[in-house]
């Protein structure tokens, strides 16, 4: 079964750390994701740039579907997704045990989710 752990993190928090804890904490992921591909179960995984580089696309009201395009930083957003691992995993509960491992369970929250269908 496929499983994403998403990383659910504070939208400030990534600025509020000093360039040498930014890279201890990145080298912390690689390395989580190096043990993952090692074992078997990872199927990809990225960082994602912050909301300042992100735009939402939504349909206009009215029925006439014209996209609304919103550009950030997200005024409203408190968290923000800071990256994924998609997962082949037996069970919920193997991914929740990773996710329990994850360094960014430390800083921040891991959302497990179920891959409801993959279409390719």
């Amino acid at each position: 079964m496929a499983f994403l752990l998403l990383i659910v993190e504070p939208v400030e928090q990534r600025t509020q750390r000093t360039p040498e804890e930014g890279r201890e904490a990145y080298r912390q992921m690689v390395e989580f994701a190096d043990e993952l591909k090692a074992r078997g179960v990872l199927r990809a995984c990225e960082s994602l740039t912050s909301l300042k580089d992100a735009s939402r696309v939504s349909h206009a009201s009215g029925g006439d579907r014209r996209a609304r395009i919103i550009d950030g930083p997200f005024a409203e957003a408190k968290e923000m997704i800071g990256g994924f691992f998609l997962l082949d995993c037996e069970t919920h509960a193997e991914a929740i045990a990773i996710a329990a491992e994850c360094p960014a369970a430390a800083w921040c929250t891991v959302e497990v989710r179920k891959i409801g269908r993959c279409y390719l």
